[in-house]
This record gives structure tokens, sequence and C-alpha cells, in this order.
């Protein structure tokens, strides 16, 4: 069977992506990341997620001490409520970060034996991360292409991006018909007990279920989103 190596978040994006590699008929593998984010809600809905579709997982602790993000340093304020088709990187960038679990994944993948890692990067509906662009994987393909010796025998790792150029209600949608737990994903970059509906990530969250005209199942557990905020716009 074909192998496929998961970069698993816990966020709905990476929930979908992980449901999608296995329709896909993979043989999956998650592969996570501790890497001194602000919080670890995320982290434990990944492990939730894996556990749940019998998908073995590993969990990678790294260290970045330089921080040069919000998601790093909780000196930091979180951006709430900012215009999401602001040009501007915002703080939330981390600097090299899928660089980073991709380069992980690459390792990971040639020592197992796949064939694919799957990322839930996405450049429709999202924050604006130089990381997230089709661009950016199709020069990342190449440096496997080049720098791996599965690349130099010609068997180079694929990285697949299937939800690169959905927007987020279509991405939900596709995760319906996949049977994705989105009750069981979080997306909140503060990490308080309920999502906070005013950082981008809750409310491009929020705006994909708007368009689908689906409640967010997730915001059982969350029912303060949106009080006092300005969930998308």
């Amino acid at each position: 069977m074909k192998k496929a190596i998961v970069l698993l978040s816990g966020g709905l994006d990476s929930a979908t992506t992980l449901f999608y590699a296995k329709s896909k008929g993979y043989q999956v593998q998650a592969l996570m990341f501790d890497y001194g984010q602000r919080h670890k809600k995320e982290l434990r809905c990944a492990r939730q997620l894996a556990k749940k579709v019998r998908c073995p997982f590993s969990v990678v602790k790294i260290v970045l001490p330089w921080k040069g993000s919000v998601l790093l340093d909780k000196k930091m304020s979180l951006p709430e409520n900012r215009k999401l088709d602001n040009p501007e990187i915002p703080p939330t960038y981390v600097p090299g970060r899928n660089i980073i679990f991709l380069s992980y994944a690459a390792s990971f993948a040639e020592t197992v034996g796949a064939q694919a890692i799957f990322i839930g990067a996405n450049a429709v509906d999202y924050s604006g991360y130089p990381d997230c662009r089709p661009e950016f994987y199709a020069a990342f393909q190449e440096v496997l292409k080049k720098g791996m010796k599965t690349g130099v025998e010609h068997k180079a790792i694929k990285v697949e991006t299937p939800l690169i150029r959905k927007t987020k209600a279509q991405i939900i949608r596709l995760g319906l018909r996949l049977g994705v737990p989105y009750a069981m994903t979080w997306s909140c970059y503060a990490g308080l007990r309920w999502m906070c509906g005013a950082c981008d990530s809750c409310r491009l969250r929020a705006k994909g279920f708007a368009l689908t005209r689906i409640k967010d199942p997730a915001l059982a557990r969350s029912p303060s989103i949106g009080k006092g905020s300005r969930v998308w716009g």
C-alpha cells in the first residue's frame, strides 16, 4: 500500500487533509510539532484525530529560541479583528515554519518509504503567509528532487497540497463529505477556554461555516465566539 506523511496540527485544514489522504488510499502517518506555540489545544486535538482514525503519529518537539512571532511569544499581543484582505504579513507568521516542518516530514517520509507528504496549506482564505502559496510548494518540490536520495533516484517524494486553491467554505464542504469531525478541531490562536472569535484563524473559520450555512460543531464547546467581535469581513 502507498504511504504518506500528513502534517497534522489539529486545525480545520489539517484535519480535512488527513481524511482526504486516507480517502485516496494512502496508509498515513501523522506528524505533529510541539514548537513552543502559544498553546497546546490544537496539538491535543491532533492526537485525538489521529487516534480516531487509528493513524500512527509522531510528535516532534523543537525549540525556536529566537521566537519572532506572536504565536511564540506570549508577551506580544495577538491582533484582533484585522482586515482579512490586509496585504501585510501578520505578526502571527512564524519565520520559516513550513520550511522546517516540511524538512522534518521529508526526512521522515524517506526513512519510512512514504511516497507523499500531505499538508493543508491554503492560499485563498488565509492570513497571507508566504509559505502557504503554490509557488513555495513548487519550489520545495524541486528541493526534494535535488536534495534527497529519493529525488536523485528519480523517486522524489511528492508534496501534496489538496486544499491550496480552495476557499474555506469549499474545504468545509469537502471535509463534511469525508466525515471530518470538525467538533474535534481547534483553530483559535488565543488558546483560551473558548475560541476567541477575533483572531484571523477564528474569523476565517467562521466565514467558511457562514458561507456553507452550517453551524460550526466546535461552537458547542465555544459558546462565546463572536460575542463582542466582528467575526469576519
